[in-house]
């Protein structure tokens, strides 16, 4: 299986989307992909897909099951969206620090361990999650804390959005440290798959800052601030956007849209996945039915 989160130390460099679009470019080509955002922030991966419906504290939700206390099945958590499997945010991820600390302290009061960055890997693989996916994609939040921590240690794998400009120069320049900061935080090896400049204009600033990038960069994603907005607007991925709400196609944003295609194809072969259905690179008239 693969598996990765997507994370950005700098905000508003477009890591919710990247994830959204990566699942359905996974799910396009035929391959079977579950996603887990993790934000407990109003701008997350379910208001963008159209399932941020359920918040009530008497709804089943992931942080249940991370502290043991479930109300039902993880299956009936998911809900299916452009053929891309979403266990949709919940506002008790808002407490989650408290939530698996409380437990913690439960769980040594009576002799047991409970370790609180590895509740989330426990509940993908008790749910065999990693039998019956192809692909496992997290978005946390880019503050450091238990959602980012459980993502990691659950995909021990990022990709990374890069904003090149100032601002991502630095984040570009922590970038070493923060990857060995995590393995030394979570006592695991975490890889970087791919980093990912978006809103590159091709200035010999932002030539600058990717020439200092040292991980492996398959496409670079040009400003594409209205088509990303649209997503937002219509609560779908750029695929869909672009086929269902665009009164025109533009060639600019069909390349963004093959990008995406080929760059999940890059994903997928660093582990040996081979895609049972994979569409020409933006492709529109490929893809997976909407309801």
């Amino acid at each position: 299986m693969l598996a990765y989160s997507t994370y950005s130390e700098a905000g508003g460099v477009g890591k919710t989307t990247t994830a959204a679009n990566l699942a359905v470019a996974h799910a396009r080509a035929g391959l079977k992909p579950l996603v887990v955002p993790l934000d407990p922030q109003d701008g997350d991966l379910s208001r963008l897909f159209g399932v941020d419906n359920q918040r009530t504290e008497s709804v089943d939700n992931l942080v249940r099951h991370m502290i043991r206390r479930p109300k039902g099945e993880f299956d009936d958590l998911i809900q299916t969206v452009e053929g891309v499997d979403i266990v949709p945010e919940h506002n008790m991820l808002s407490d989650l620090s408290e939530y698996l600390q409380r437990e913690k302290d439960q769980s040594e009061a009576m002799g047991e361990a409970f370790g609180v960055h590895a509740q989330l890997l426990r509940v993908l693989r008790e749910a065999n999650v990693p039998d019956e996916y192809d692909v496992l994609i997290c978005d946390p939040p880019a503050t450091e804390g238990p959602h980012l921590y459980n993502a990691i240690h659950a995909t021990r794998s990022l990709v990374i959005p890069v904003e090149p400009s100032a601002k991502g120069r630095a984040a570009v320049e922590g970038l070493e440290a923060l990857v060995a900061g995590f393995e030394e935080q979570l006592d695991i090896d975490v890889g970087v798959l791919a980093a990912v400049p978006v809103a590159f204009k091709d200035t010999r600033d932002q030539r600058t800052v990717l020439d200092e990038i040292d991980y492996a960069i398959p496409e670079i994603i040009g400003e594409r601030a209205s088509l990303m907005e649209g997503c937002w607007m219509q609560q779908c991925s750029a695929f869909t956007y672009v086929r269902e709400h665009r009164d025109r196609h533009r060639k600019y944003e069909l390349e963004t849209l093959a990008q995406f295609d080929r760059l999940a194809r890059n994903l997928e072969g660093t582990v040996g996945i081979e895609a049972p259905n994979p569409p020409e690179p933006g492709d529109l008239s490929h893809g997976v039915a909407l309801p």
